[in-house]
C-alpha cells in the first residue's frame, strides 16, 4: 500500500516555498491565520473569472504583501489601475472586524501573470469542474484536457474523477493518464489540485497532477 500524500507539501523546501511567509508569537498566531484563510476565500470568490490560481501573503512589521497569480491580470489590474484599489478597500473593510484603525497593516497587492494557464493544475481542475457542472460528457472532458495540458510541453499528466459522474445512480471513479508523472521523484516539479465539481447528482472531486518540464 503507498501512503498517500500531498505532492507540493511533500516538495516543500527543495523545490517549492510556503504560501504563507511571516513569524507570529502565541499573541498573533490565530489571528494571522485565520486572516490568510480568509484572504484566500475572499479573492478566490471574487477573482475567479481571472482565473486565479493561487495567493501568496507575506507579512513585517505593520505591512502585509498579497501575491495574486492569475491567468487574466487585466481584469483584476483594471483601466489605470482603479480595480487595484477597489480590491484593497474590499480587504479592508472585509477585515476590519477583526482589527482596529491603530494596528491595521498596510496592504500592497501584487498581480503575477500566470504564463501558460495550461500546465496550472488548479486551473485545469476548475476547468474540467465547469464543464462537468454543464453537463458536458466527463470522458471527454478529461481528453480535452489531457491533450491540452500535453501540448502545453508537460512530461506528463493524470486526472481522476471520483463520484456519480454523469448522474449514474453508483459512484465511481474515471482515471486517465498520459506521459509520466513519478510522485515519489523529489526533484521533478509537479503540480497537484483538487477541486470538487456540484453537478445536479452531486458532487464529483476532480483531482489533477501535472509533471513539468
Amino acid at each position: 500500500m503507498g501512503q498517500k500524500i500531498n505532492p507540493i507539501g511533500f516538495r516543500l523546501g527543495p523545490l517549492y516555498t510556503w504560501t504563507s511567509r511571516w513569524y507570529a508569537d502565541k499573541k498573533n498566531y490565530r489571528q494571522f491565520l485565520l486572516e490568510d484563510v480568509k484572504i484566500r476565500k475572499i479573492l478566490m470568490t471574487k477573482l475567479r473569472p481571472a482565473g486565479i490560481t493561487r495567493v501568496e501573503i507575506e507579512r513585517s512589521i505593520n505591512t502585509m504583501e498579497i501575491i495574486i497569480y492569475v491567468a487574466r491580470p487585466g481584469l483584476v489590474i483594471g483601466r489605470g489601475g482603479t480595480g487595484m484599489d477597489d480590491l484593497k478597500k474590499y480587504l479592508l473593510k472585509t477585515l476590519s472586524f477583526n482589527q482596529t484603525k491603530k494596528n491595521t497593516p498596510k496592504i500592497d497587492i501584487k498581480v503575477e501573470p500566470v504564463k501558460e494557464p495550461n500546465l496550472d493544475a488548479y486551473l485545469v481542475a476548475t476547468n474540467i469542474a465547469e464543464q462537468l457542472t454543464k453537463r458536458f460528457p466527463a470522458k471527454r472532458a478529461m481528453n480535452q484536457a489531457l491533450d491540452k495540458v500535453l501540448q502545453a510541453g508537460a512530461k506528463g499528466v493524470r486526472i481522476i474523477l471520483s463520484g456519480r459522474i454523469g448522474g449514474a445512480e453508483i459512484a465511481r471513479r474515471e482515471k486517465v493518464q498520459s506521459g509520466v508523472v513519478p510522485l515519489s521523484t523529489l526533484r521533478e516539479k509537479i503540480d497537484f489540485a483538487k477541486v470538487p465539481a456540484l453537478t445536479k447528482s452531486g458532487y464529483v472531486g476532480i483531482k489533477v497532477w501535472i509533471c513539468k518540464k
